[in-house]
């Protein structure tokens, strides 16, 4: 009798893979061109550094000069020295057509050093403070912004040109709009 055919196929030459080892995983990466990889983006990375250097350096070139700014007059310094104190004269109001329209009285007094100071109109019972505003070397302007009128007939605000032609006397322009839209103008001599 003979032998049943085995069901052991290690004994069978025929059947044996060639495949001894199966991994899931892929084989390791050359690591022969990745050298050429790091120069060639080292030198597209010079490259480009070149080139924008380049061209920004030719846009600094074109770029406009900035304007200077236009000279603003100098308020640093405050009210001088000559300009400070007590002041008192006689206005003559006209208005745009140079009618005469009233004479008052006006009562400054300016502190030295600061751009601030205060005014009182008579008999007009009118009060409010003057800021200094531009200094040139002739003369002085404030704003004037009343703070007291209890019968509501002075001017709000108005401009306040100083200048001082003769030493210890001050010509003064005082210019505002009334209510009805009348400009006025009031000049006299302060002493």
């Amino acid at each position: 009798m003979t032998a049943p055919p085995s069901s052991d196929r290690s004994e069978c030459p025929a059947a044996v893979s060639p495949i001894r080892e199966m991994s899931l995983w892929p084989p390791p990466r050359s690591t022969r061109h990745s050298n050429r990889r790091s120069r060639l983006v080292l030198v597209v990375g010079a490259a480009a550094a070149v080139v924008l250097a380049a061209v920004g350096g030719a846009l600094w070139a074109l770029w406009p000069e900035p304007e200077p700014e236009p000279e603003q007059p100098a308020v640093s310094e405050g009210i001088p020295e000559e300009y400070a104190g007590s002041w008192s004269g006689e206005m003559a109001q006209h208005d745009e057509n140079g009618e005469p329209v009233t004479e008052w009285i006006v009562r400054l007094k300016l502190d030295e050093g600061t751009d601030r100071g205060s005014a009182d109109l008579l008999p007009l019972d009118c009060r409010g403070t003057v800021v200094l505003t531009e200094q040139t070397e002739t003369s002085l302007v404030f704003d004037y912004a009343e703070t007291y009128d209890p019968e509501d007939h002075c001017i709000d605000e108005s401009v306040l040109t100083l200048s001082q032609q003769v030493p210890g006397t001050l010509e003064a322009e005082w210019v505002g709009t009334s209510r009805e839209g009348t400009v006025m103008t009031s000049t006299g001599t302060l002493k």
